[in-house]
C-alpha cells in the first residue's frame, strides 16, 4: 500500500475560475532502482520470517486468572514486515525506496475554490516492499482578484457610475471572467441596485453549468465643482418635486404619521 503525500500551490483567481496546468515540485519516496523496491542487494532476495511466516505478526497467548487470551501483535524479528534480509541493498539500506526530487504536471480543474484539495491518484509516496504510490492531497490557495469577488460559482463586481448616468440611464461596460460586455441600466437606477448576468459566473466543479455574475452599481457623487456647475445643480434641484423622490416622500410620510 502507498503512502499518501501532501502539497500547497498557488494560482491566481482566473486560474481557478478557468482551469490550468501546474508543475509541483515534490520530494517524495520512490521505488529504489536497484533493488526495484525489494531492499535485498542485487542477486540476493528477502527471506520468509520464519517467527510469523511471512504475515508480520505472531499470536501470543497470555494467561490471566479468567482464562488464556490470546492477542495479535507485530512480530519483533522482521519489525512487522514479514520478511528478513540479510544483504541489504546499499543504495536504500534494505528500505526499498529512496528520496528523490521529482516533478509531476497537475491538470487543475476549472471552478477549483480557495482552500479546496485535490486529490491526484499515485500521486503520493511509493509503498512499502514495492507496493504502489499513494495518492497527492494538494490544498489548493487561489490569489484574490482587486474587481471580481467569488461567493460559491458567482461573481460579484461593484461597478461606480455617474450621477447623470444613474438619472438617465446609460450603457455601461461590464468586466467578466470571460472579457468585457455591454450593459444598459435602466434611468433612475438607485445606488447599490444589483443588476444580474446569467450564465457569467464561474464553471461549477466538473460540470458545464455556470454561476451567475452579479454587478452591484455604486453612484458616485461629483466633487471639485466650479461655481457654474453648482448653480446648474441648483436649479436642476429647484425644478424637482417631491414626486421626483419616492423613497425620501415614503420617509417623510411615515415620519408624520409617527409624531402627528
Amino acid at each position: 500500500m502507498g503512502i499518501r503525500d501532501r502539497a500547497r500551490l498557488n494560482i491566481d483567481f482566473m486560474e481557478a475560475c478557468k482551469g490550468v496546468k501546474k508543475t509541483v515540485r515534490l520530494n517524495r519516496m520512490e521505488q529504489c532502482p536497484d533493488c526495484h523496491g525489494s531492499g535485498a542487494q542485487a542477486g540476493t532476495a528477502p527471506k520468509t520470517c520464519p517467527d510469523c511466516g511471512g504475515t508480520g505478526s505472531v499470536r501470543i497467548t497470555q494467561r490471566t486468572p479468567f482464562g488464556n487470551i490470546a492477542q495479535t501483535a507485530r512480530c519483533n524479528k522482521c519489525g512487522g514486515k514479514g520478511k528478513i534480509i540479510d544483504s541489504p541493498c546499499k543504495s536504500c539500506s534494505g528500505k526499498g525506496m529512496i528520496k528523490k526530487a521529482t516533478t509531476k504536471e497537475i491538470e487543475i480543474p476549472a471552478g477549483i475554490d480557495d482552500g479546496q484539495t485535490l486529490r491526484v491518484s499515485g500521486g503520493g509516496h511509493c509503498g512499502f516492499n514495492g507496493g504502489s504510490n499513494g495518492d497527492l492531497h494538494i490544498l489548493v490557495n487561489v490569489r484574490p482578484d482587486p474587481i471580481f469577488e467569488r461567493k460559491g460559482f458567482d461573481i460579484w463586481t461593484d461597478i461606480p457610475i455617474t450621477y447623470g448616468q444613474a438619472v438617465l440611464g446609460s450603457e455601461i461596460v461590464v468586466p467578466t471572467i470571460d472579457g468585457k460586455v455591454k450593459y444598459n441600466i435602466p434611468e433612475g437606477t438607485q445606488a447599490g441596485t444589483v443588476f444580474r448576468l446569467r450564465e457569467k459566473g464561474v464553471q461549477r466543479l466538473y460540470q458545464k453549468s455556470r454561476g451567475d455574475h452579479y454587478v452591484r452599481v455604486g453612484i458616485e457623487v461629483p466633487k471639485n465643482l466650479t461655481k457654474e456647475q453648482k448653480d446648474l445643480i441648483g436649479k436642476f434641484d429647484e425644478s424637482l418635486g417631491e414626486k421626483n423622490y419616492q423613497k425620501r416622500q415614503t420617509f417623510f410620510e411615515k415620519l408624520k404619521e409617527k409624531f402627528k
